[in-house]
């Protein structure tokens, strides 16, 4: 009796050591400030106060802090998956396994709705419109286009119903791209497996339904140089579920052997002839080699451009795997991210006479979240 008394307090005793030991080793351990295989920043340790404190702030805060630094987050994440998978489930993390190895991004009915409408109004009626022709483009992400590949349980998606409510509130000129985006599905990959963006493939068929609209010429695919400069892309999908057995994209960039481009980073004042940072195939995030990544401002010029027209183009990163196929059709174009840009996309436009036209292109799945629509007016 003596002798199980006294390994049970040894056994005790060692689960708390190593508890202790395990904490002490998750306090001093260094912190990273971003995860590289989520493409996020991670949340920041709270500041104590009484008000956060009682009003709750404090606590769920701190709950994602420390779920956020646990010690190989990303190997357990992909644990955890892992089991999942092998048991049949098919959301994990919010993110649908698919059909065909595609993971699908469910989408949420957006809560701005209101907002959204009122600071599109409030530009669109700002502006010139006998000097400047504008258009609004919002494009269904991969749980509309492929439904089919949506687990059976999956409910029924409602991105079109908020785009047109949009484009009919807001008046806008709308370019609807879904019916491209429907009938090319079974000719090509049009959205990565493992990322929420469209392919350049899915980009061309955006192209497409803009050059329907605005009554240009397109740029025939097959005339462009076809480079697939990565066979090993796990987006932002991937990211959230970690699973590590899961098939990885291809990435495959077109360039127009014709087009005579200077490209200008405003913020960094970097100039370069091409749309792409090769830099970024080598790092997780190789989605960003499309415009190198994130800038506030980047002014595109072509020489070889079909047209003297300017284009000003306001966006999320859906339009910077678009950009390679406009550039034939414009002298100059201007692509704002406003979610960093400052100045106000519409002083610039007063600022700018020669620009003949303007496009607002964003994805309808984070539409809703992104602030950069409250930074277009």
């Amino acid at each position: 009796m003596i002798t199980n008394r006294i390994i049970r307090r040894t056994v005790v005793c060692l689960l708390c050591m190593g508890i202790l030991s395990l904490a002490v080793f998750f306090l001093l351990s260094p912190k990273k400030n971003f995860s590289e295989n989520e493409n996020r920043y991670l949340t920041k340790l709270p500041a104590l106060s009484l008000e956060t404190v009682l009003n709750g702030e404090y606590t769920d805060s701190l709950n994602d802090w420390l779920a956020d630094h646990f010690p190989q987050r990303d190997f357990f994440v992909g644990l955890k998956t892992g089991v999942e998978i092998a048991g049949g489930r098919k959301c994990i993390n919010q993110i649908y396994v698919g059909r065909d190895d595609y993971l699908i991004e469910p989408y949420d009915r957006p809560q701005n709705t209101e907002r959204i409408t009122d600071t599109l109004v409030r530009f669109y009626d700002k502006i010139d419109r006998t000097k400047v022709r504008v258009n609004l483009m919002l494009v269904p992400t991969a749980v509309t286009i492929y439904n089919d590949k949506l687990p059976a349980y999956a409910p029924l998606s409602d991105q079109l119903e908020t785009a047109y409510a949009l484009y009919d509130a807001t008046e806008i000129p709308a370019i609807d791209c879904t019916e491209r985006l429907l009938e090319a599905g079974s000719e090509g990959q049009l959205f990565y497996r493992t990322d929420h963006h469209w392919t350049t493939y899915g980009a061309y068929q955006g192209y497409l339904a803009y050059c329907d609209a605005k009554g240009l010429v397109p740029v025939p695919l097959q005339s462009l140089t076809a480079q697939t400069v990565t066979e090993d892309f796990a987006g932002t999908l991937y990211s959230k579920i970690n699973d590590y057995s899961h098939k990885k994209d291809s990435i495959i960039v077109y360039t127009n052997p014709d087009d005579i481009l200077t490209v200008t980073y405003v913020d960094t004042g970097e100039v370069t002839d091409s749309l792409y940072n090769f830099d970024y195939v080598k790092e997780k995030d190789k989605y960003s080699l499309f415009l190198n990544n994130i800038h506030p401002l980047i002014e595109i010029e072509n020489t070889a451009a079909t047209s003297q027209d300017e284009l000003m183009l306001i966006k999320d990163s859906y339009a910077n795997s678009m950009v390679p196929f406009l550039v034939h059709h414009y002298r100059k174009i201007y692509v704002f991210d406003t979610r960093y840009y400052r100045d106000g996309p519409s002083s610039f436009l007063s600022d700018h006479e020669a620009i003949t036209d303007l496009l607002l292109l964003y994805n309808l799945n984070t539409l809703d979240g992104d602030t950069g629509i409250r930074g277009i007016y």
